[in-house]
């Protein structure tokens, strides 16, 4: 009996602490969703306000809203300026760019998750080289470049320089991805006899995909909103939906016709972000494991 009242006794002042872990982790999380909410729902949200306000009253101090909301601002953005062509460039290029530096990273990345050579942490560093260059410096080594070598072809062009940019992130991700490949998946396929395709679908394949449609998804976000390589290599003759942006951001500041383009620029990307979080919660991770 003295023994249970004194294990009572003991276990008394644990709650506290217990208690107040709970508070401290609610209040913590409650921090977190209000940074989170001051960080993009309210950007957002001014966004769309701007974007509707009416030209004839505009929105000053002290209103706290915009007096009238209208439509107008989009429809002159669409009807007097090139953004439909712009829309039209930008979503043909970074699809293009998305695959093209997938087929190129994934050798690469293949090696540096499969095999161990001399140099390698050497070589991983030199692949992140073009994200230290600033942008506007590779735009212009770009541009200088590709005309020397006689390519007047402003797609083509930016899509060369796109894909060399942006290489870093498919090869990064997709060497975490064949890293997590299991070795015993590939030579249990191989020793039943399977040809290298089967071999690939089989014990590749799960692992890869996730970081397959990362890849793509990241590189095409990533192309889609380039700025500086799609305005000194393609201006005049080609444009993209950052440079009608700029363009709104520059001399000429006009901020409900840049919140129109920045919405339409910025919301298909959110969705295409919670579409890769949705696949990439279904996908299998039993599949994966190493090298085994």
């Amino acid at each position: 009996m003295v023994n249970l009242v004194g294990n009572a006794v003991e276990a008394a002042p644990k709650k506290k602490p217990q208690r107040k872990a709970g508070l401290l982790n609610r209040a913590l999380m409650v921090l977190l969703l209000t940074i989170v909410a001051i960080w993009l729902v309210v950007p957002f949200t001014m966004a769309v306000l701007w974007s509707l306000v009416d030209p004839e009253t505009g929105w000053e101090f002290p209103d706290l809203l915009p007096p009238s909301l209208t439509v107008m601002r989009w429809a002159e953005v669409w009807t007097t300026t090139a953004l439909p062509q712009a829309i039209a460039n930008s979503y043909m290029l970074a699809p293009t760019v998305a695959v093209i530096t997938l087929l190129l990273a994934s050798p690469t990345a293949y090696c540096f998750a499969r095999f161990d050579f001399p140099g390698k942490g050497l070589a991983q560093v030199a692949t992140l080289l073009p994200l230290v260059v600033p942008g506007f410096v590779l735009a212009i080594f770009f541009s200088s470049l590709i005309f020397a070598i006689g390519i007047y072809s402003r797609f083509l062009s930016i899509l060369m320089a796109h894909c060399v940019l942006f290489l870093p992130y498919a090869i990064r991700i997709m060497t975490v991805s064949f890293g997590q490949v299991r070795q015993d998946l590939i030579d249990a396929a191989r020793d039943l006899g399977a040809p290298p395709l089967a071999v690939f679908r089989a014990a590749y394949m799960p692992a890869l995909l996730p970081g397959i449609l990362a890849s793509l998804i990241i590189v095409f976000i990533q192309s889609i909103e380039e700025f500086a390589i799609a305005f000194i290599v393609g201006a005049p003759n080609f444009t993209t939906i950052p440079s009608i942006l700029y363009s709104y951001l520059g001399y000429n500041f006009i901020r409900p016709n840049a919140a129109v383009v920045s919405l339409i620029l910025v919301v298909p990307n959110v969705l295409l972000m919670f579409g890769l979080e949705r696949l990439l919660k279904s996908a299998n991770p039993a599949q994966s494991g190493g090298k085994g």
